[in-house]
């Protein structure tokens, strides 16, 4: 083989590796940005709600032994006489702040806003998260306890004001998707129905999952969303619950807190309906923002 034909092949080996790779990490870039997406959404469970249970030990934050992936399809049904959860799930007895310690993996492979990884102790007093916002104040009861790697991100978040004039990027309705929620925590959304990435971004850092299944996702919950059938990519975003339909979702995603005050804020806003993003690229309805924009003005836990 001449100097100049193994050159050539030489370039058509590399072209072709080129080629793999734009592939792989397409496919990988496309699971990741699909959060909470319409495959979820479609699915609506008739005859009541699920009942709250106890966490039992579903604590992990080492993104490498997060909880398993569940599919998209219904749990199984609950009696009509259910209640939904009125409280937080947590460990008796309580954790010690000494006993734990939270890993959190740089991740910028999405787009993301980075103001470093949070710290590994958790505060374990933390018993609040306001979040103010442009129609009023939303405020969500939080328990260390239950999931202190979330809620320490959340206070690592909020100190370094990431969250601040951020708009709410996805409300989805049960005419619409066959839940209710409001989801926010994308620091690069737009929110105008155009923006081809709104749902994507991130705190360019991820962690495991934490009280996965603890408890159904009922009116008033508040959770961490991560990409559609995966595990351990918790971030930013945090979704929540205005129905007890979305009991419906397979326990898939980290408990944060319940809210305690503020749902008929959101409830208001979606009265006034939402933008459909015909340019959303992950196709799944991932970016159906508010017509009425809801814009948090700062985050705080204390």
């Amino acid at each position: 083989m001449s100097g100049e034909d193994r050159q050539s092949e030489l370039a058509r080996e590399h072209k072709e590796r080129q080629e793999k790779r734009a592939a792989a990490e397409q496919t990988a870039k496309g699971r990741r940005n699909t959060f909470i997406g319409a495959g979820v959404a479609v699915v609506v469970v008739a005859g009541g709600i699920f009942a709250a249970t106890t966490l039992v030990g579903n604590d992990s934050t080492d993104p490498a032994s997060a909880a398993s992936t569940p599919s998209a399809s219904a749990s199984a049904s609950a009696s009509a006489s259910s209640a939904a959860p009125t409280e937080l799930p947590s460990t008796t007895p309580p954790k010690k702040a000494g006993a734990v310690s939270c890993t959190y993996k740089k991740d910028t492979s999405v787009p993301n806003k980075f103001v470093g990884l949070p710290g590994k102790k958790p505060n374990m007093k933390l018993k609040t998260m306001t979040v103010r916002t442009n129609h009023g104040d939303i405020v969500i009861e939080v328990d260390p306890n239950a999931t202190p790697c979330s809620v320490n991100s959340m206070d690592f978040l909020s100190k370094k004001h990431f969250y601040d004039n951020t708009k709410c990027h996805r409300l989805v309705t049960p005419e619409t998707a066959g839940l209710f929620l409001l989801q926010c925590g994308d620091p690069q959304a737009k929110a105008d129905g155009k923006n081809p990435t709104d749902g994507q971004g991130t705190a360019g850092y991820v962690y495991g999952d934490e009280a996965v299944g603890a408890i159904p996702y009922t009116r008033g919950v508040v959770f961490l969303t991560q990409p559609q059938d995966a595990a351990g990519q918790n971030s930013s975003q945090f979704a929540i619950s205005l129905s007890d339909e979305n009991a419906q979702l397979e326990p898939q995603f980290s408990v944060l807190g319940m809210v305690r005050s503020g749902l008929e804020i959101i409830e208001k806003v979606a009265k006034d309906g939402m933008l459909v993003n015909p340019d959303d690229i992950t196709g799944d309805g991932g970016s159906t923002a508010p017509k009425n924009p809801i814009i948090i003005k700062s985050v705080t836990l204390k």
